[in-house]
């Protein structure tokens, strides 16, 4: 087995090792990124919807609170408000969700899901839990959600603490059997923004085949020149010192010089051997005479 080739296999296995650890850290370091740009995608959503609920509770609901006895607009309310707004933008991206699940809604389009029931149940059972986030798998690919807990303040116990105290408007549109019993600052919602993974996924995944491409065409070039350097510093004066000694053996006194150029320690070599084939020479003309 010739020494290029063993030292070309130790070559493959190191760059085999080394590629395969330099993939795993690198795809960890993507998906992390992606990660982190999911879930501020969706904390842009959640304090967006924040912003109109906020700005429903102080700019909208003063001025027609006077005329919720007689008639109940939904506008008002600052989640109807928040879910509104957002299902513009869901209708130009799909794969985007805002919800206000609620366990027991007024409106029925708010009421949770099982999933979402288990994030408000979580959110209950830890007073000190402010978000959760998490991956799941929908129709439309894989979605990462932000959960935030809602609490029941004293302007919603005006329309959630009994039906009996619930403006007379809100009962005629809604009926009084949802959405009453509520506590204050108990936790009755959750709002959920789901984010979609799957194009956050596709650039990371892109990137990481550009990474392993770039890692492989610098092992390639890398490789082409440590055989080249070999071959030409170590294999090729080996060769020929193997060749030149070789005649020598075989009595051929006036063979050529070995090799007078290269690396020191071929040089140290050759320079051995050409010692020893002048030994030789002088030995054989004593014999001779």
């Amino acid at each position: 087995m010739s020494l290029l080739f063993r030292i070309n296999v130790a070559l493959g296995a190191v760059f085999l090792i080394a590629a395969m650890l330099a993939g795993y850290v690198c795809w960890n370091m993507l998906h992390a990124n992606a990660q982190r740009e999911v879930l501020a995608e969706a904390g842009l959503m959640m304090d967006s919807a924040a912003a109109v609920r906020l700005y429903t509770a102080n700019e909208i609901l003063p001025l027609i609170s006077a005329r919720m006895q007689q008639e109940f607009p939904p506008q008002s309310v600052p989640s109807y408000a928040a879910t509104q707004n957002f299902l513009s933008f869901h209708e130009r991206h799909p794969d985007y969700a805002y919800k206000e699940a609620t366990l027991n809604p007024t409106n029925p389009r708010d009421r949770a899901a099982d999933w979402e029931s288990d994030i408000i149940q979580r959110f209950r059972n830890d007073a000190h839990t402010q978000q959760v986030i998490g991956e799941r798998d929908t129709p439309l690919g894989k979605s990462l959600y932000l959960a935030r807990p809602i609490r029941a303040k004293a302007e919603c116990l005006v329309c959630h603490s009994t039906a009996a105290a619930a403006p007379r408007s809100l009962i005629a549109r809604y009926g009084g059997d949802n959405g009453f019993g509520w506590q204050a600052n108990e936790i009755v919602a959750a709002q959920v923004v789901s984010v979609p993974f799957a194009s956050a996924t596709t650039n990371a995944q892109k990137e990481f085949r550009a990474f392993m491409f770039l890692l492989i065409g610098v092992f390639l070039a890398a490789f082409l020149v440590v055989n080249v350097l070999l071959y030409q510093l170590v294999v090729r004066p080996v060769r020929k010192i193997a060749l030149e000694a070789d005649r020598v053996s075989r009595g051929e006194i006036s063979a050529e010089s070995f090799p007078q150029h290269g690396a020191t320690e071929i040089m140290s070599v050759t320079q051995s051997f050409d010692r020893m084939r002048k030994s030789l020479e002088k030995a054989m003309r004593l014999l001779g005479n």
